[in-house]
């Protein structure tokens, strides 16, 4: 016990330089978006601007003329939006179907069909890329859409929600689900009035992952998308790289990192306002009887 007491100090103090070291780029970033062009090419940088720009976030949403080429918000903030609530809507139907197929109806097929399944998830998804690529343009003409970015979440796509999920359902009571049949409740009758109100938390989890990822996706839209009026929030910032047209000082670091700031707040929320059941939709195995 008084070893432990003695290695607190250095355990403390070595969390506190861990958390100093990752906030260290977010400090920056706060940093950078309040500060003018000049000081932000200041040869000596500091951490704490001379004065403070919040006139910045403004320019960086709604001025057209402070990018290179305009950084569209209000569109952007509604594509980014509804494809991701397309895309949380699509994984929490579809995957938790197909988890409760997976745990709870046992065919010849099952467990063939889990195995490949997980060994999807062992598949780098840039690999999927240029099939899904042709199939989207070439058969479907979908280039220059939203819809490559939502649709596949209605299929059931993505192997470690199903895997999460199935994990969850074998721990609801075999005696549950079939005190429900006895009454004479439906198949969708107990999936939607008893499994789905117990894994809240797991659906939890699924919603937050699914909404951070699909909020920070840059590869997809890259891929997809040409017209700027169809950009999300991920593609829509590149929109800052190269300066605006005239500047003498290229990229305007400060602007970009304003929107960046403005781009990460909902994450940071939804992240929080659901903590209680992210933790317990990752620690529960089950439920208790």
């Amino acid at each position: 016990m008084n070893k432990s007491k003695a290695f607190r100090p250095f355990i403390y103090g070595l969390l506190l330089l861990g958390c100093a070291l990752m906030l260290l780029p977010v400090m920056a970033m706060f940093s950078t978006a309040l500060k003018s062009m000049p000081e932000v090419y200041a040869p000596e940088p500091t951490l704490i601007p001379a004065s403070f720009h919040f006139d910045n976030f403004y320019r960086a949403l709604f001025d057209p003329t402070a990018s290179y080429r305009p950084f569209n918000f209000l569109p952007a903030l509604k594509n980014t939006i509804s494809v991701t609530l397309l895309n949380i809507i699509g994984n929490l139907v579809s995957c938790s179907l197909v988890a409760w197929g997976f745990a709870r109806y046992k065919c010849r097929w099952n467990k063939p069909l889990f195995v490949v399944m997980l060994s999807a998830m062992m598949l780098p998804s840039i690999i999927l890329s240029i099939p899904t690529f042709v199939l989207f343009v070439k058969y479907f003409g979908w280039y220059d859409t939203l819809y490559p970015l939502w649709v596949p979440a209605f299929f059931g796509i993505n192997s470690f929600f199903i895997f999460l999920l199935h994990s969850f359902f074998r721990g609801i009571p075999e005696s549950l689900v079939e005190a429900a049949r006895i009454d004479g409740c439906s198949e969708i009758g107990i999936f939607s009035r008893i499994v789905v109100p117990l894994s809240k938390p797991v659906l939890m989890v699924v919603a937050v992952f699914t909404f951070i990822w699909t909020w920070n996706d840059f590869f997809t839209p890259l891929l997809y998308l040409e017209d700027d009026s169809k950009f999300t929030f991920a593609i829509a910032l590149q929109n800052f790289v190269r300066g605006s047209q005239g500047s003498v000082f290229g990229t305007q670091w400060n602007l970009l990192m304003a929107a960046n700031i403005v781009v990460t707040v909902p994450i940071v929320i939804l992240f929080f306002a659901a903590q209680r059941y992210f933790v317990e939709g990752i620690s529960l195995t089950g439920v208790k009887q």
